[in-house]
C-alpha cells in the first residue's frame, strides 16, 4: 500500500503480520509499533520514497510483502510493485502481496496491468 492508505490501514498491517509469525517468519519489520521498520528506497532525483510494507525471512530467504487495498493512486501502487518485483530478483529474495476480503478483483486488475503472475496471499 502507499503512504496515504497505510495511516488509515494499520489494523490489516497488524492482522497480516501476524498471519507471518504463525507461518514461521522470522526478523520481521514492519512499519507498525513494535516493529523495526524496513529499509527505504528513494528514487534519485525526486523525493519519493518507497517502503516495502513487511520484509520477513524464512528459511534464510528475505521476502518482501505489499498489502493490497483499494487506493486512490493506483499508478502510485503499480509503480511501487514493479520497484518491489525488480529489487526481489536482484536481491535473490521473493515479493508477493497479500490482500483482504473485498479487495481482490482490484489486486487483480492490477496484477493483469503489470503482467505480473503472483499469487496472493488472502487473509
Amino acid at each position: 500500500m502507499v503512504q496515504i492508505d497505510k495511516r488509515e490501514s494499520t489494523d490489516t498491517l497488524q492482522e497480516a503480520v501476524q498471519y507471518l509469525e504463525q507461518r514461521d517468519f522470522k526478523n520481521i519489520k514492519a512499519d507498525i509499533e513494535g516493529y523495526d521498520t524496513p529499509k527505504s528506497y528513494s528514487k534519485s532525483g525526486s523525493d519519493i520514497k518507497v517502503t516495502p510494507d513487511i520484509v520477513a525471512e524464512r528459511a534464510g530467504i528475505k521476502h518482501y510483502f505489499d498489502i493490497s487495498l483499494k487506493s486512490a493512486k493506483p499508478n502510485l501502487l503499480k509503480t511501487k510493485w514493479r520497484f518491489m518485483e525488480v529489487l526481489s530478483r536482484m536481491k535473490k529474495a521473493r515479493f508477493k502481496i497479500i490482500t483482504t476480503r473485498g479487495h481482490y478483483s482490484f489486486t487483480n486488475r492490477m496484477l493483469e496491468d503489470l503482467n505480473l503472475e503472483k499469487n496472493m496471499i488472502k487473509i
